[in-house]
């Protein structure tokens, strides 16, 4: 799948959005619209499928990324700067990752195994791309302005509203729990 990207990598690159054009808001009909701003923005629904139908490459994709923004958002503290949780979300993204046909992934009934070592080593370098751009499109999305970790949480309802990451993105509140609400 291509990605908006300037992260090195295989993946084919799409064209860079126009200067005008806000990163937190790319027009899912723009040339350069890719599966991680989908990802980014359908996270909260798709947070709350139990079940999700398979039909082909970008959603097996869109499952992988929606497990790593989980994973991302375990790993912001509620009193980081935008700098520090840059740092942690890269440092994670660039850690030591499972990939299909792995024993310890966690999808591998979702995807196919690498036929071979050279199939195995484009994929990891695929995928070591998306983590990486997924974490700092996040960074992005959680700090906008350059204030945050950005939240609202309600936690009798256990129901975190995260605005930058989608229009009425909302996480479980153990990853609520973890961002400091705006002041």
């Amino acid at each position: 799948m291509p990605l908006r990207t300037k992260t090195r990598g295989p993946a084919y690159a799409l064209p860079p959005l126009p200067s005008s054009v806000s990163l937190l808001d790319v027009d899912p009909d723009s040339e350069s619209y890719d599966i991680l701003d989908e990802t980014l923005s359908l996270f909260r629904a798709n947070t709350f499928f139990r079940n999700f139908e398979i039909k082909g490459p970008a959603d097996r994709l869109l499952i992988y990324g929606i497990l790593f923004i989980s994973e991302c958002l375990n790993k912001v503290k509620p009193n980081m700067d935008q700098r520090s949780a840059e740092k942690a979300l890269i440092n994670g993204a660039l850690e030591q990752f499972a990939i299909p046909g792995d024993a310890n992934f966690p999808l591998n009934q979702a995807f196919e195994a690498p036929s071979d070592r050279v199939q195995a080593e484009e994929l990891r370098g695929y995928l070591s791309q998306v983590r990486q751009e997924l974490a700092m499109r996040l960074n992005q999305r959680l700090y906008e302005g350059g204030v945050g970790p950005s939240k609202v949480c309600d936690a009798s309802s256990e129901i975190c509203v995260v605005p930058s990451l989608t229009p009425v993105a909302l996480m479980t509140y153990r990853h609520c729990r973890l961002l400091e609400a705006r002041d």
